[in-house]
């Protein structure tokens, strides 16, 4: 298929590499010197852009491939605030954007195991939990679009966490999320469960970028022919089928 990038920093390259080496073409790179490239022929020849970009940037090239009739496989983050104004933007366009906070499968996995054990702890309120995440220094946006979704998916399952929250101290009902950006860390989210005795804790920890840009891939060969908008509920579910 033919695949344009929109972003060209470190994960844009190793998009690159990993879509050469399962047999895409790559007909357009859009990076901060060559928007123009967004009205080309070789962007609208395009079966689907893969974007990784920044909070301030990334709705605005959601816009402009949409305009020229190409679906969007989007990692960036920072910018959920304003998810009612993107749905809105997609519906109206007839588009198609894939759009998640991590493509790792892993990570997939992850959000499922936090949201079982979120359950688990109903009954057991001398547990508080709390997270972290740390990430290398040239992530814009803190906490991570992981950290978001676990923390929304602690939220949506413990009755006795209502909210969460960077801020310290914080209410017994918030979930405090707490960041690191240092040196060239692809990505760790851990969450405690803590209690006076004795603390549970879960762990990923991305050992490389690869994954994220594998799942990027996977899921521009997956977009086209499916509208609106989408995300790794739906492209997991029909990989656990095959």
């Amino acid at each position: 298929m033919k695949i344009a990038i929109i972003g060209y920093g470190k994960m844009g390259h190793i998009v690159e590499r990993i879509a050469r080496e399962r047999g895409h073409d790559i007909v357009s790179v859009i990076d901060v010197d060559n928007q123009a490239d967004f009205d080309s022929d070789a962007f609208r020849s395009a079966d689907v852009a893969i974007e990784f970009t920044t909070p301030a940037t990334a709705i605005d090239n959601y816009r402009r491939a949409f305009a020229a009739g190409v679906p969007v496989v989007s990692g960036s983050t920072g910018w959920t605030s304003r998810m009612a104004e993107v749905e809105q933007m997609v519906a109206e366009s007839d588009a198609s954007l894939f759009w998640t906070s991590n493509f790792s499968v892993g990570v997939n996995i992850f959000f499922e195991l936090n949201k079982r054990l979120a359950r688990l702890m109903e009954p057991f309120p001398q547990y508080r939990p709390f997270m972290s995440e740390t990430h290398h220094i040239h992530k814009l946006d803190h906490p991570s679009g992981t950290a978001v979704t676990l923390a929304e998916g602690i939220v949506e399952e413990h009755p006795r966490v209502n909210s969460w929250t960077e801020e310290v101290p914080a209410a017994d009902d918030a979930l405090i999320v707490s960041h690191i950006r240092e040196g060239e860390v692809p990505g760790t989210h851990t969450i405690t469960w803590d209690s006076p005795v004795d603390s549970i804790s879960i762990t990923h920890r991305a050992k490389s970028r690869e994954g994220f840009a594998l799942g990027a891939v996977m899921a521009a060969e997956w977009l086209p022919g499916h509208k609106g908008m989408q995300g790794m509920d739906a492209l997991m579910s029909d990989l656990l089928k095959a």
